[in-house]
């Protein structure tokens, strides 16, 4: 089918543009699935520090508000970035189809962290199912803002679980969701949005207004995507316990997607999740959430499950459909 299409992108009917669109988001995920992200020269490594020195500049408007410098700081990282891959997109377009199809693929692998996301968890399950609880605090520690040093094995794999259920969704779920409605460039937007939330996103003394707009931004952008995300956790799993999980857990989190992926997830996986830690030397009286029994180290890997299996599964489908509608 992807044989019959014209040169040019001008001449892509919307069915194969849809279908295009389909084909490169398998394409993305088997990428990352054979490479996972780049050990050197990462783009978003080196938008990370950027985005420091931005931060810095910003805070030295005095005639701004916090807020209003967070804001500006945001459009300055974020916009130039996405229309600069819009316009490099449209000039390839005129060059090549198949280069353009080749550049989105990229461009949208770059955006998705899985692979990544899925070997984090794996050093923290490696060590627990060993009973290194040491080495488990360490590798957790580079996945989560808590205090790790005093966590036991219950506290490492919650905290495991919840970081793979949310980031499922901001790492591999919610790019392929705006790449199909807006592009690559979309894709984009999200990534560099939720990068910028988790660099200043922060609810404490130095980012609660500085990332104010972040944090608004990157909630508004994720919220369709989260729900989608949280629906492929509950069709893996227990189902019913997932949706009522959902339906009455997810408004007691103070996360407005976080908490709809989490409280899913650990609902399909029929265990129990969250519940108090330590942030900042500060006890945070989290709600608990899912149903059963607290989560025991097996089910990091399930958890795993969950995001590289869905992704795929939900990719898959949607290409099938795509493909009964083109014939």
């Amino acid at each position: 089918m992807l044989a019959s299409l014209p040169l040019s992108c001008a001449e892509l009917t919307l069915g194969q543009q849809t279908l295009i669109s389909a084909f490169i988001v398998v394409a993305a995920l088997w990428l990352d699935r054979w490479l996972g992200e780049p050990n050197r020269y990462h783009p978003l490594v080196g938008f990370g520090r950027l985005a420091s020195r931005i931060e810095a500049l910003c805070r030295c408007c005095p005639r701004l508000s916090a807020k209003q410098q967070g804001a500006v700081a945001w459009f300055i990282m974020v916009m130039p970035f996405t229309l600069l891959t819009y316009l490099l997109l449209a000039w390839v377009s005129q060059l090549s189809l198949y280069l353009w199809l080749v550049l989105n693929a990229v461009i949208l692998y770059l955006t998705i962290g899985g692979k990544s996301l899925i070997q984090h968890a794996h050093n923290i399950y490696r060590p627990l199912k060993a009973g290194n609880i040491v080495q488990a605090r360490y590798h957790v520690s580079m996945i989560v803002s808590r205090n790790t040093d005093k966590m036991g094995e219950q506290e490492i794999t919650s905290s495991t679980i919840e970081s793979v259920l949310e980031n499922g969704n901001d790492a591999v779920f919610a790019p392929m969701f705006w790449f199909l409605i807006l592009g690559a460039p979309g894709a984009v937007l999200f990534r560099l949005a939720n990068t910028l939330d988790a660099m200043w996103g922060y609810k404490n003394q130095k980012y609660l207004h500085f990332g104010c707009f972040s944090a608004k931004t990157d909630d508004a952008l994720g919220w369709f995507p989260a729900r989608i995300t949280a629906l492929t956790y509950a069709l893996q799993g227990d189902f019913y316990s997932a949706m009522q999980c959902w339906r009455e857990q997810a408004k007691k989190c103070s996360s407005p997607n976080g908490g709809v992926v989490m409280t899913s997830g650990a609902g399909a996986l029929r265990i129990k999740i969250g519940g108090p830690t330590y942030y900042d030397n500060v006890l945070h009286d989290k709600e608990p959430m899912g149903i059963g029994e607290p989560a025991q180290w097996p089910a990091i890997a399930a958890a795993n499950q969950l995001v590289s299996r869905g992704s795929f599964m939900l990719s898959y489908l949607w290409l099938m459909c795509v493909i009964v509608g083109v014939s």
